[in-house]
């Protein structure tokens, strides 16, 4: 059951007390002891207050136990792998994301004070901060999620808080063509793809599945290859034996010690990688991975945002163009002809589910202008009774250029065909 914000407020002023009368070193504990030292304290408090009969005192023991120590009225959210995405938009509004889903969850914080306690302890595993010097931060939990917060005074309703959960199982190819997120002619191109050493660029929307994709991609390289992951927060969860992680650094306190992820592309062409695994593209490195990609790195890749392949080469160019050199764009469009061999566009649907809605090959440059060719598609045809959208996979007919002239490396020439999957 709910208790007022006013019993929560008495109850942690008296836990507060009863911990300092115990002289412990709470700094010094782990969570377990802490939480078990808590639990007792909020028993011996509740014990004392006449709570009306019919009351679930367990209930509020651990209502309060979340509140003090845990992670308030999101614990049991992140404990429902159900869930998908946590979205607060203040001590009073809470939304889930739920098999594609939103909806409002049956919680609330008792205040902003709570909201912003829970907010630092989720960031003090991640050694991130955030403060009206730094109102906004990107930080990793210990299982992988992803956390954003913004706080005031750029968010005026209160602190601002979304979580993007993570499976707890690694997916694979076969569980998003169950899922229909692909087919299985596409699942066998990019296998075949990632194999090759294709330079694959993921595309799509915020929260269109593009770092899920990556994660399965990401799978399918050979253990006897060195991987490089490189991100702003780490989430990828590969599992690589020859594997190195680098995770980019905001600013100290005096604005100093920013390691971007520019910075760390450069640093792991000196690292002998065969691969390189960009989280996300999103400025200047799109020049350094172009590069890397030009250069020997075969088989890289990265996802960005954008609504279409042609899309996402203009975002490229204009990327290209954050890094200052004075690239002549002709010789952008080059680069990215040379060093992009796929583009995998996702995207989500209004009634949640996410799909590869095209696999689009770049076959060169013409007239200045970058060349390209769809391999697959998605065709919507409608909406269900319940709104789920309905449509097909489809082949375009055309066969990859790399694998022209070859005898497909073992790819079935017929997968190609124009016709319905």
């Amino acid at each position: 059951m709910d208790v007022t914000p006013e019993f929560i407020s008495a109850v942690q002023g008296e836990l507060v007390a009863a911990l300092d009368l115990r002289r412990n070193d709470i700094a010094g504990m782990h969570d377990g002891q802490l939480r078990a030292l808590a639990q007792r304290c909020i028993a011996d408090i509740v014990a004392r207050h006449a709570l009306p009969s019919g009351i679930d005192r367990q209930g509020i023991e651990r209502q309060l136990l979340q509140e003090a120590v845990g992670r308030g009225v999101l614990e049991d959210l992140l404990s429902d792998d159900s869930v998908t995405e946590i979205m607060v938009n203040g001590p009073n509004s809470v939304f889930i994301e739920r098999a594609g889903r939103l909806a409002p969850a049956p919680v609330r914080f008792s205040s902003a004070r709570a909201l912003s306690r829970v907010i630092e302890r989720l960031l003090s595993d991640s050694g991130r901060r955030v403060d009206e010097g730094m109102p906004m931060v990107d930080a990793r939990l210990a299982d992988g999620s992803r956390l954003n917060v913004i706080i005031g005074p750029l968010a005026l309703n209160g602190p601002a808080l979304t979580i993007r959960k993570f499976a707890r199982h690694a997916l694979k190819l076969e569980d998003l063509i169950e899922r229909g997120a692909l087919s299985v002619q596409m699942a066998a191109l990019l296998s075949h793809a990632v194999h090759h050493r294709r330079n694959i660029v993921v595309s799509g929307g915020t929260g269109s599945g593009k770092t899920t994709l990556l994660n399965v991609l990401s799978a399918l390289i050979p253990e006897t290859e060195r991987v490089v992951t490189i991100e702003d927060s780490a989430e990828l969860q590969l599992q690589h034996p020859n594997r190195v992680i680098l995770q980019a650094r905001p600013s100290n306190l005096e604005g100093q010690g920013t390691v971007t992820i520019r910075d760390l592309v450069r640093n792991a062409l000196r690292m002998r990688p065969d691969r390189i695994v960009i989280g996300e593209c999103r400025g200047a490195e799109a020049l350094d991975m172009l590069q890397a990609m030009n250069t020997g790195h075969n088989g890289s890749l990265t996802t960005a945002h954008a609504n279409t392949p042609r899309d996402l080469l203009s975002r490229l160019e204009v990327m290209v163009l954050m890094a200052g050199m004075e690239l002549p764009v002709q010789a952008i469009r080059e680069q990215m002809a040379s060093a992009v061999n796929l583009i995998v566009q996702q995207a989500r649907f209004a009634c949640g589910a996410r799909r590869i809605v095209s696999i689009t090959e770049i076959t060169g440059i013409e007239g200045g202008r970058v060349q390209m060719q769809d391999l697959f598609r998605f065709q919507q045809t409608g909406v269900d009774a319940e709104g789920r959208s309905q449509g097909h996979f489809v082949g375009c007919g055309n066969l990859p250029v790399y694998l022209e002239g070859s005898n497909c490396h073992g790819l079935d020439r017929g997968l190609f065909d124009r016709r319905v999957l």
